[in-house]
C-alpha cells in the first residue's frame, strides 16, 4: 500500500486482528452487490470506505422519490437515474480509489454466472425470492461466499452461506425454492428506514471479515431483528443433506 492508503485505512490497520495484511486483502478484493436499494446502499458505503478494490453494483431500477426515505446512496437529484449510476457517483466521491462497476440489469442466466465468477464475495441485497434463489444457485456452483440480508416492515434477517465449508447450509437449505413464502414487497407493506441501514451495515461487516480472514462469520446462523423492541434472536441453520441445490456440491 502507498502512503495515502496507509493513512486512509489507518484505523483498520491499527486493529491487531486486521493490520496491514488484512487491509491489503480487502483492497485486493472484489465484491458483487445485488441490489442498490435499502440494503445495498449502506452495504456499498462501508465496502467502499473500507477500500474493497472492485465493487460491482447490479440493479435494473431507477431512483424514485419513494426510495429516498431509506436508500441513502441516492439523492433527490438522482430521481429518474439508474440506481447503479447514482450509486457509482456516490461511492466514487467517498473513495475514488475503488473501482465501481455499474450493471444496469437484473442479473440472471449467463450474466449472473459471469458476475459471480468474477468476484470474491456476493452480497444479496435484493427484494425478491426469484433473484435470491438464482444468486444462491450461482454461489453454490461457483463456491462463492454469500452474505444475505432482508428487511420488511420492522423485521430484519441476516445470514452467511459459504459452501466452501462442508457444514455450511446454502440459502435453499433455509428457504427451499419449492416452498417459497408469499412475496412481500415494501411498496405494499412498508419498511422502517433505519432497519435497512442496520442490516445492510452488518452485511458489510460480515463481508469484510470474510475478505480479511478474521473473526467468525455468521455461517450456519440466522440473526433476526425486531426493531420495535430492538430484540435480536439467533437460530442455528443446519445443512440439509437432501437440499436439491447443494447436496451434490
Amino acid at each position: 500500500m502507498n502512503d495515502d492508503q496507509l493513512l486512509r485505512y489507518s484505523r483498520h490497520i491499527l486493529l491487531p486482528e486486521l493490520g496491514i495484511e488484512g487491509q491489503a486483502r480487502i483492497t485486493a478484493a472484489r465484491a458483487l452487490i445485488v441490489g442498490a436499494g435499502g440494503l445495498g446502499s449502506p452495504c456499498a458505503y462501508y465496502l467502499a470506505s473500507a477500500g474493497v478494490g472492485t465493487i460491482t453494483l447490479a440493479d435494473a431500477d431507477t431512483v424514485d422519490l419513494t426510495n429516498l426515505q431509506r436508500q441513502i446512496l441516492h439523492t433527490t437529484a438522482s430521481i429518474g437515474r439508474p440506481k447503479v449510476d447514482s450509486g457509482r457517483d456516490t461511492l466514487t466521491l467517498i473513495n475514488p480509489e475503488v473501482h465501481i462497476v455499474a450493471l444496469n440489469e437484473r442479473l440472471g442466466g449467463v450474466a449472473l454466472e459471469r458476475a459471480v465468477d468474477n468476484t470474491d464475495i456476493v452480497l444479496d441485497c435484493c427484494d425478491n425470492f426469484a433473484t435470491r434463489h438464482a444468486v444462491n444457485r450461482a454461489c453454490v456452483r461457483l463456491k462463492k461466499p454469500l452474505v444475505s440480508g432482508a428487511g420488511i416492515r420492522f423485521d430484519g434477517q441476516l445470514s452467511v452461506f459459504d459452501v466452501r465449508s462442508v457444514d455450511s447450509p446454502c440459502y435453499a437449505c433455509l428457504f427451499p425454492e419449492a416452498n417459497a413464502p408469499e412475496e412481500v414487497r415494501c411498496a405494499v407493506m412498508g419498511v422502517f428506514a433505519p432497519l435497512t441501514g442496520i442490516i445492510g451495515t452488518m452485511q458489510a461487516a460480515e463481508a469484510l471479515k470474510i475478505l480479511a480472514g478474521i473473526g467468525h462469520p455468521l455461517t450456519g446462523q440466522l440473526m433476526m431483528l425486531d426493531t420495535l423492541t430492538m430484540a435480536w434472536h439467533t437460530i442455528q441453520v443446519p445443512r440439509d443433506p437432501h437440499c436439491v441445490i447443494c447436496k451434490d456440491r
